[in-house]
């Protein structure tokens, strides 16, 4: 398989670790400069069994390129509409509310609400704001005109939650290939392998629906058990410090190349 990688993305200072992945398993590989506001990938090559790996805005336009296999699993399964279907009560915000980012908000009194974008994933990071954070944060996002955010923009909200502890998951071909934990709340124990109980979750979730070929599961351990935070798409997912990338990569090549 043929690895095109972005040259750099932001805020991942573990990124490199995919160029030594790539050069210890000896697999062919390209980088590329994608400028945030390019609305194609200038690159041209004759394999046709590509793979990209970067941000979202790479993840995005690979989907034009349909003669790449695997290309990008970018959309499609990857929507909160599509998987909370399937996944329901077992994911963390499970009950959502959907809004232009623009459309003024309903706020109780020290209310905090977790709001995250809906279908065009990486335009802010989702986390816990009350009704102060929000606004501001709303007022500089649409004045900056440098990023993709738009008073169309559309973002979720949910009820905050308490989580005890949070790990990302690499699946490929139905099988958990790397699992590690990046967070850990309230004091709780630094464990460092996850828990049993959080990778029989994770399968039985893979069980009920095996959202695609190759994605990444964020999952959490709560008050009520073991719940899904997020499903990433593998092609724009950064890798934690614990992350084994030469695993995953070997796992892709290996699975897409049979």
């Amino acid at each position: 398989m043929y690895f095109l990688v972005q040259a750099n993305v932001y805020l991942d200072p573990d990124h490199y670790k995919i160029f030594d992945a790539l050069e210890e398993l000896n697999i062919d590989y390209s980088v590329i400069n994608i400028p945030p506001t390019a609305e194609k990938i200038d690159f041209e090559t004759d394999r046709k069994d590509v793979f990209v790996y970067g941000s979202v805005t790479i993840a995005r336009l690979a989907r034009q390129n349909t003669e790449w296999f695997p290309g990008s699993f970018y959309g499609g399964n990857h929507l909160y509409e599509v998987y909370s279907k399937y996944y329901g009560e077992n994911l963390l915000n499970h009950k959502v509310s959907v809004h232009k980012i623009s459309e003024e908000l309903i706020w109780k009194k020290g209310e905090i609400k977790f709001i995250k974008p809906y279908n065009e994933a990486k335009i802010f990071t989702g986390k816990v704001f009350n009704e102060s954070e929000w606004k501001d944060f709303v007022f500089e996002a649409l004045e900056n005109k440098t990023n993709r955010i738009t008073e169309d923009s559309l973002i979720q909200i949910s009820e905050a939650k308490r989580t005890i502890k949070e790990a990302r998951l690499w699946i490929v071909g139905g099988q958990i290939i790397d699992a590690g934990y990046y967070k850990f709340n309230d004091n709780a124990p630094f464990e460092e392998k996850l828990s049993e109980d959080g990778l029989n979750f994770a399968n039985e979730m893979i069980e009920v629906f095996n959202l695609e070929e190759a994605f990444v599961m964020d999952i959490c351990l709560t008050d009520e058990g073991w719940k899904i935070v997020e499903i990433n798409c593998i092609n724009s997912s950064g890798f934690y410090p614990n992350t084994n990338v030469k695993s995953i990569i070997k796992a892709l090549n290996i699975y897409f190349s049979n």
